[in-house]
């Protein structure tokens, strides 16, 4: 947590909400009156904290209250998908100031994605009401694993011609500001966790469109294994599959039986020309019978490996989420995973779906660049 006596430190106690005021951030740090003062006034001379009104009296003078200052710049973040991309520029609380959305399909390449992806910034902040010298800092959201500090993809199987890229200085070259970039259940995740969760340490969210991936949270952080693998579910390989072959290049992958794009094709298969996901998912709405069938089994063969992951990391909440996750997924996943997890691993979990829907990878990137761009190292260095 680097020096807890620091400016920064005493910043993330007021901006996570464990400290309120001058006489409490005393009481955590231990710091004498004088030293807590000085410290706040470089963080209010700097743009980092405000007072808002004061603490209900009880007798005596009143306490100010601190709190982060959301005047001090902006976020903006961008969700690109496997068919689709999108853009925004957001306050520090998280309000949507303003958002671009595109049909872009990211196997078109880098250069033209991110290509939009500027662009789309570059008409966004003007319209927001802001100069790009305030923007704190930039967070992105891409369908493959990623290495989180080189800010590239590795070996994705979605994302032709992105293995390597270096997504986030190609960023910082054109901006000059922080970049981070994610997968896009990771940051599913930490946008539900942060916005509806922030009480659960240890929660799961499974992402079922194109393909499937799962974002884990793990103390309150994104848990992504040692190179960004982690929450790859969608390549957990099922025996009863082997003539299922997956966009990776191997058989019998999670996703190769039960994402969208799987569905879709075996549903072209028994005679229901499907062409995409979003084809297929019109097709559950509406009450196809086969369809519908499909996605109850395929929410089955989801529920079998996520009673494994259950087991395993003993989640408060489980997350599903993504374009496939109805009711007749959902009720498949529910009736496998309480059938095979350990009851007592079930007990206290809740199992439910994204009630940030199409925002929540915009959501989980702004969570992680305030996350990244207010760490109280980070702060101390800015004000050093």
């Amino acid at each position: 947590m680097g020096n807890q006596s620091s400016a920064g430190h005493l910043l993330w106690l007021v901006r996570t909400g464990r400290a309120r005021t001058r006489a409490e951030l005393q009481t955590y740090t231990g710091l004498s009156r004088s030293t807590v003062t000085q410290r706040i006034d470089v963080l209010r001379a700097a743009g980092y904290l405000r007072t808002s009104g004061v603490e209900g009296s009880t007798g005596g003078r009143p306490a100010e209250l601190l709190e982060l200052d959301t005047d001090h710049g902006v976020v903006m973040v961008a969700d690109l998908g496997a068919n689709h991309a999108r853009a925004a520029v957001v306050d520090l609380r998280g309000q949507l100031l303003a958002e671009e959305h595109s049909l872009i399909k990211i196997g078109v390449g880098p250069e033209a994605v991110l290509g939009w992806v500027d662009a789309a910034f570059a008409r966004l902040l003007p319209k927001a009401g802001w100069e790009p010298t305030q923007v704190r800092g930039i967070g992105l959201g891409v369908p493959g694993p990623v290495e989180f500090e080189a800010g590239m993809v590795t070996q994705p199987p979605i994302m032709p011609g992105w293995d390597g890229y270096p997504i986030a200085e190609r960023l910082r070259n054109t901006w000059n500001r922080p970049v981070y970039v994610d997968n896009d259940a990771n940051l599913m995740a930490l946008g539900e966790q942060t916005l509806h969760y922030p009480d659960c340490p240890t929660l799961v969210l499974v992402k079922v469109a194109t393909g499937i991936g799962a974002g884990v949270i793990v103390d309150g952080q994104v848990y992504r294994g040692i190179d960004g693998g982690a929450g790859d579910i969608g390549h957990i390989r099922l025996h009863d599959y082997p003539q299922a072959r997956c966009q990776c290049g191997l058989y019998g992958c999670l996703a190769a039986v039960a994402s969208g794009l799987a569905l879709a094709q075996r549903l072209t298969a028994a005679g229901t020309p499907t062409s995409s996901g979003a084809e297929l998912i019109e097709r559950i709405r509406s009450g196809h019978a086969e369809a519908v069938h499909l996605a109850r089994t395929a929410g089955q063969l989801v529920g079998e490996v996520l009673a494994t992951v259950v087991c395993l990391l003993n989640p408060g909440v489980l997350v599903i989420a993504g374009d496939l996750a109805d009711l007749h997924f959902v009720t498949g996943v529910r009736e496998k995973l309480y059938q095979s997890a350990l009851p007592r691993s079930t007990r206290r979990l809740e199992v439910t779906t994204s009630q940030l829907g199409d925002r929540a990878v915009l959501t989980g990137a702004h969570a992680m660049v305030i996350e990244q761009v207010y760490a109280p190292e980070t702060v101390d260095a800015a004000l050093a």
